[in-house]
């Protein structure tokens, strides 16, 4: 504040009937002060109304009354985030998360995941899938099964039952379809999922898994498996620390710097040449890359779009035409990734003729054993034990020689790319699952693959088992 002026309220002359003690402090605080060295200096007269703010300055609380109001405006701003963080991470502690399983009977190849909650103090399940029974569903999502007289002993029998959420507790629910003979219940919830909870002292002998699911689940199996549909449930361990993420993001980091450094050294010899003056030499490395251009930028973006959505809704018949691509690709990618590698090595340079064109006999053989590589990941893409390691390093050649040939001419291009892939990811992961009947991301479903077709699009897929 400015002098004569305090940070409450401004300096005024008292109004009558005050005390003369008090209107003289104010004429002394407004009238002449003297200075250090005796000069006196002569001040502005108070003014009305709230005291002037400097440039910079910001207002502050009058008084201890206004330090304590800060002090808890403070103290609730940090309350609030103390309270969105715990929020966010109890539900991750106190969840119990399992896998339903379901296949039809009809056709063991239509199959499906759905995500369960459970409460492990009251039962526990299956590790893995391999130790789970296969259970007939029943759906009975118009019983609440509060009494045992809802429903008839003979449907709910050696069945996984499914009823609705409400008007009684989950071991009350649990504890009449054990009663009336049912292996497993799933209780559908339409308003949200969470952990069952309840005291089990009153239902001690209570051994069938309760489990919670989402009432949209279950009428998506009824729209996608039909209803002759068996499912099983098991709950796989969670490690303590997920080492598959470091190898990823390992692979990802080398992939890019080794491509980046690539890039470099083959632009750097490419200067060397031009200024030797090899033009030939110029033209064919020249040829041999991409330059990205804005217009073609834009271009890239939306045939990738048109593609994801075809595949969306014609993958069972294009998902043939991705593996045949990508075998292609992958293998002319591998080829000059270690052809690269080899033509470093000076010995065991023998050359075949043919015609005007000289071929070195080494290249050749690794053009076969690029070759075989792709074919041998098409005919056992499907094994999980060790197919994913070819198609690991199918995939980094992939990468590598993508990152080599493409050149972005400048920032501009890039800012571009960049940022239409942001919103090419954003769009088909976050928004198409409110466009989609099934409230699926198109994104995910092509990544995973329809589950009416076990084949998964291999292109660029790095997957760590």
């Amino acid at each position: 504040p400015r002098r004569g002026e305090s940070y409450g309220r401004p300096l005024t002359a008292p109004t009558a009937g005050k005390s003369e003690r008090g209107s003289g402090r104010a004429r002394r605080r407004s009238g002449r002060r003297r200075k250090g060295g005796g000069d006196v200096v002569s001040e502005p007269p108070p003014r009305e109304g709230p005291p002037l703010l400097g440039e910079g300055e910001r207002e502050r609380p009058a008084g201890a009354r206004g330090k304590a109001r800060f002090r808890r405006r403070s103290m609730g701003a940090s309350g609030v985030l103390r309270a969105a963080l715990w929020g966010l991470l109890l539900p991750l502690i106190s969840a119990q998360e399992g896998i339903l399983h379901a296949f039809s009977t009809d056709n063991p190849l239509f199959k499906k995941d759905y995500c369960i909650i459970y409460n492990p103090s009251w039962n526990s399940l299956p590790s893995s899938l391999s130790g789970a029974t296969p259970t007939r569903l029943t759906v009975l999502t118009h019983k609440l099964l509060c009494s045992s007289s809802d429903v008839p002993r003979d449907i709910m029998k050696d069945k996984a039952v499914v009823v609705m959420r409400g008007n009684c507790t989950f071991l009350e629910k649990g504890w009449i379809a054990q009663n009336l003979g049912s292996k497993i219940l799933l209780i559908a919830s339409s308003t949200g999922v969470d952990t069952p909870s309840g005291d089990k002292k009153s239902y001690k002998n209570l051994t069938i898994p309760v489990a919670l699911i989402s009432y949209a689940d279950i009428l998506d199996i009824n729209k996608t498996l039909g209803n002759n549909v068996n499912v099983t449930l098991y709950s796989p361990p969670l490690p303590k620390f997920d080492f598959s993420t470091v190898v990823i993001f390992l692979i990802a980091v080398l992939t890019v710097a080794v491509g980046g450094f690539w890039s470099g050294m083959e632009e750097l010899e490419e200067l060397k040449t031009i200024v030797s003056s090899e033009s030939r030499e110029v033209s064919r490395k020249s040829s041999e890359t991409i330059i990205f251009s804005p217009f073609k930028v834009i271009i890239f973006v939306i045939l990738s779009c048109i593609m994801l959505i075809l595949l969306y809704y014609f993958y069972i018949w294009l998902v043939y035409v991705i593996i045949a691509i990508f075998c292609l690709a992958s293998a002319m990618s591998l080829y000059n990734c270690l052809a690269a590698l080899i033509r470093k090595i000076p010995f065991g340079r023998c050359r075949l003729a043919c015609g005007s064109t000289t071929f070195e006999v080494r290249l050749i053989f690794l053009a076969g054993f690029c070759i075989a590589t792709a074919a041998v990941w098409v005919v056992f893409r499907n094994e999980d034990s060790w197919a994913w390691i070819l198609q690991d390093i199918l995939g980094i050649a992939f990468c590598l020689n993508f990152i080599k040939t493409l050149k972005m001419p400048n920032f501009k291009s890039c800012v571009i790319l960049l940022g239409l892939l942001l919103v090419y990811d954003v769009f088909f992961v976050f928004i198409t699952p409110y466009l989609t009947k099934n409230g699926e991301s198109i994104m995910v479903e092509v990544a995973t693959g329809p589950f009416r077709n076990s084949e998964k699009v291999g292109i660029i897929l790095l997957k760590i088992k």
